[in-house]
């Protein structure tokens, strides 16, 4: 098994839920991204969502559209992002690293080399949001080669003949965006979506992790009865922005994770 598919199993086994928390590298520079991503899994994270900057993030509330800037105002680069990969895995070969973006940097760095680089590098998953099934095929087949997972996307309006096509060459696990928004906006309404992702489960044996709109523990709990997981990403990157010293960052942020993570227990 993958690092992925052994979290998930170790995770059912223990009959708990896992936490997906999400940064953006280089945000608010490369050594104080570095230095959260690092102590993340010690302080309640099971995996670990790393954005890769983009200048255009379309499915990004402002929360994470203003960690992009930071990110890339601060001179992050693709190559920068894989080498946090690499550092991370000095310490940490067990946990999780799923890189979360669009396609733009990627096919620009070139596909063959980043997923080559990636899976040396110790990357588990790729989620690619504007990248639809139907024509990811240059990524997801060198990806899976190489022993990487592609998550895809699910959203509250997805219908039954959408759901097939998305899980056809998903690994992983599925993001279920909880919310028809960008990240960071509105709160769902779990009564409405349980019969939808009663309806995926039906199909697929994948876990489903749940984001977009989760906040605090309070979300972070509801959440956790409906998903195997829980994503939480622009309350993250809210504290980050609001923090004046790299110090007070990473303290603030890591007290954040524990006090979801707590949640979740």
């Amino acid at each position: 098994m993958n690092r992925l598919e052994q979290c998930f199993t170790a995770l059912k086994k223990d009959g708990r839920k896992g936490l997906v928390t999400f940064l953006t590298a280089g945000d608010p520079d490369l050594q104080t991204s570095q230095t959260i991503l690092n102590a993340l899994p010690q302080n309640g994270a099971d995996v670990i969502e790393i954005g890769m900057p983009f200048s255009d993030p379309m499915a990004d509330g402002p929360a994470i559209q203003q960690a992009n800037i930071r990110a890339l105002d601060a001179g992050t680069t693709l190559e920068n992002v894989l080498e946090m990969v690499k550092s991370f895995r000095v310490n940490d070969t067990k946990t999780p690293l799923v890189l979360m973006g669009y396609y733009n940097p990627i096919y620009n760095y070139g596909t063959e080399r980043f997923i080559a680089k990636a899976a040396e590098y110790g990357v588990d998953g790729l989620i690619i949001v504007d990248l639809p099934p139907e024509e990811d095929s240059e990524l997801r087949e060198p990806a899976s080669a190489n022993g990487m997972n592609v998550i895809r996307l699910l959203t509250p309006t997805t219908d039954a003949d959408r759901i097939t096509t998305v899980l056809s060459g998903s690994s992983g696990f599925l993001y279920y965006v909880s919310i028809a928004g960008v990240t960071g906006t509105a709160s769902a309404d779990m009564d409405h979506l349980a019969p939808h992702l009663d309806m995926i489960r039906s199909q697929t044996d994948l876990p489903i992790a749940i984001g977009f709109g989760i906040k605090t523990p309070a979300d972070v709990k509801k959440m956790a009865q409906y998903g195997d997981a829980v994503v939480v990403g622009s309350a993250i990157v809210n504290n980050i922005g609001k923090t004046a010293t790299s110090e007070k960052t990473t303290d603030d942020v890591l007290a954040q994770v524990r006090d979801l993570a707590a949640a979740l227990k």
